[in-house]
């Protein structure tokens, strides 16, 4: 299991830690009280489908019980479970900014007793001093952009940081309309159509002589990479600027056979590049 327990001071931005964790393939935890942390950890690890990756998230919203995380992190290590400690950090001043900005309360405000944010957060910082020194990922947020947070957050835990974003290949019909959660659509309906080949017309895209039928003529030749160099122009600009999920539509008339042909070699190309990705064809059965 790979486990990552994330802290850190409140604002800082440990929920979008949590949402790329997410996005990356762990299945997460928020406001884990930590004396429940090693039993979780057990039921995860002894279930029929065990989770490969999980993150927790503990911090100074638990009070006084955020202070057992430490004997939580011996009983794991007791376990032999193997975990990093992410903490997700930020200036005082930056802190208290993002606070004024939305108008939220500290998680240490109390109204009962008002206390100026400055020393709310000077004492947060104290009680997760311990926690921060520890740490085996510190990240401030205080100049950083969300899509270069993200992008952070992913190298920490990912092998291939192009798994940051899942690329979704559909092809479909026009006539049965666009797919509604595109991103990018391409339009073959100006390439010849297999549909008026009476030998074609009931064989889809996925079969060798359709396939072999759309690629004979130079026009489909030479969209394809057309096609390809502008998709890995574009892949890393929407990796970068923190996008985890992309649908390139690609549609021609029916949605049965030139588009079922470019949208296979399209991802075929994608995941060569080492993008995580797959296929649908929405309308091939139509």
């Amino acid at each position: 299991m790979q486990l990552v327990i994330v802290t850190g001071m409140s604002g800082a931005g440990k929920s979008r830690a949590i949402d790329t964790l997410e996005d990356i393939g762990f299945f997460c935890v928020d406001n884990m009280t930590p004396q429940l942390m090693p039993t979780f950890v057990k039921i995860l690890t002894d279930s029929t489908e065990p989770r490969e990756k999980v993150a927790f998230v503990a911090d100074i919203r638990l009070g006084d019980s955020f202070s057992s995380l430490f004997n939580a992190l011996e009983e794991l290590k007791s376990m032999n479970i193997d975990y990093k400690i992410l903490f997700i950090d930020a200036d005082n001043d930056v802190l208290a900014r993002r606070y004024q900005e939305t108008r939220r309360k500290h998680p240490l405000q109390n109204s009962d007793s008002p206390v100026e944010l400055s020393e709310v957060i000077n004492n947060e910082r104290e009680k997760l001093k311990k926690a921060r020194n520890i740490a085996d990922f510190v990240i401030d947020t205080s100049l950083m952009t969300n899509s270069l947070f993200k992008e952070r957050v992913a190298e920490l835990f990912l092998d291939n940081v192009s798994d940051s974003i899942k690329i979704n290949v559909v092809s479909f019909g026009f006539k049965y309309g666009i797919p509604k959660d595109s991103d990018l659509v391409f339009d073959v309906r100006c390439l010849p159509n297999p549909f008026y080949i009476p030998e074609l017309k009931k064989h889809t895209g996925l079969e060798k002589e359709v396939r072999d039928y759309v690629m004979k003529f130079d026009q489909s030749r030479g969209l394809v990479p057309k096609l390809q160099d502008l998709l890995n122009y574009l892949l890393p600009l929407y990796r970068t600027e923190g996008k985890s999920q992309l649908t390139v539509s690609i549609g021609c008339t029916g949605g049965k056979h030139r588009s079922v042909v470019f949208a296979e070699l399209i991802c075929e190309n994608i995941k060569e590049k080492g993008y995580n990705a797959s296929v649908y064809h929405r309308d091939i059965n139509r």
